[in-house]
């Protein structure tokens, strides 16, 4: 008796468009299917995908960027660095920052890595790069980051020359101000510290030097004692 095979049908999903209104969950679906190269992100329920990054504008303010906080996290017992890594924040809410530091969940941090290898929950700090004030990072993203609980927000802002350091309190981004010698510093992350008009004049070994410096600070390392005491303290097992 002859049998009847049934078609086999395959759900065809759409690649991802600039402007597309998607939940989350379909975000990463097409995401999924995008070349690795492309950028993209999920903010408010809109896609925004970004144009090819150009060096100076972009890619080499982006790599001082990283230098400075990878000095930090190499230096601070606990806490991590990211680079463009997806944040999942909710249903409406993707972005993938150029950078983020975040203190891991064992020692306390407010954001985890799922299952599946995403962050989920607010990183205690995230770093942009934009083109100026008309940017979209500094209205729908700086929303979406403080109604999450990013404790920290730095938007470096090429095109004006200006790095704004945001402080969350009360609800509100406040940003922190320079002192009289033009460093600023965390207020999440002890001892970290940018000399901002260093930066913005191209000087990563003056930035990294003042960086350095913080490490031998009783501040900082009270600071990772503190880590390392909120590590012990969530291993029930690791004093017995």
């Amino acid at each position: 008796m002859p049998t009847t095979t049934q078609p086999q049908f395959s759900s065809l999903i759409k690649p991802l468009e600039n402007g597309d209104r998607l939940n989350r969950v379909e975000f990463e679906k097409r995401y999924e299917l995008m070349p690795r190269h492309q950028k993209a992100e999920l903010i408010n329920g809109v896609v925004y995908m970004a144009a090819a990054l150009r060096y100076k504008s972009h890619g080499l303010p982006h790599s001082s960027l990283m230098g400075w906080l990878a000095t930090y996290a190499a230096n601070t017992f606990g806490v991590e660095l990211a680079d463009n890594a997806t944040v999942r924040l909710d249903l409406d809410n993707e972005p993938q920052p150029d950078a983020l530091l975040r203190i891991k969940s064992e020692f306390g941090g407010q954001s985890r890595i799922s299952d599946d290898d995403y962050i989920e929950g607010a990183p205690e700090l995230v770093a942009e790069i934009a083109g100026s004030t008309v940017s979209y990072d500094l209205y729908d993203k700086l929303t979406v980051y403080r109604r999450h609980g990013v404790q920290e927000y730095i938007v470096w802002r090429v095109y004006d020359r200006e790095i704004d350091w945001f402080h969350l309190e009360n609800g509100e981004y406040i940003k922190i101000k320079t002192n009289s010698e033009g460093v600023i510093e965390s207020s999440v992350f002890p001892s970290l510290v940018l000399a901002a008009n260093q930066l913005l004049q191209g000087n990563l070994a003056e930035v990294l030097t003042l960086q350095q410096k913080q490490f031998k600070t009783k501040k900082h390392k009270n600071y990772c004692q503190e880590l390392r005491s909120r590590q012990d303290k969530s291993d029930p097992y690791k004093n017995n």
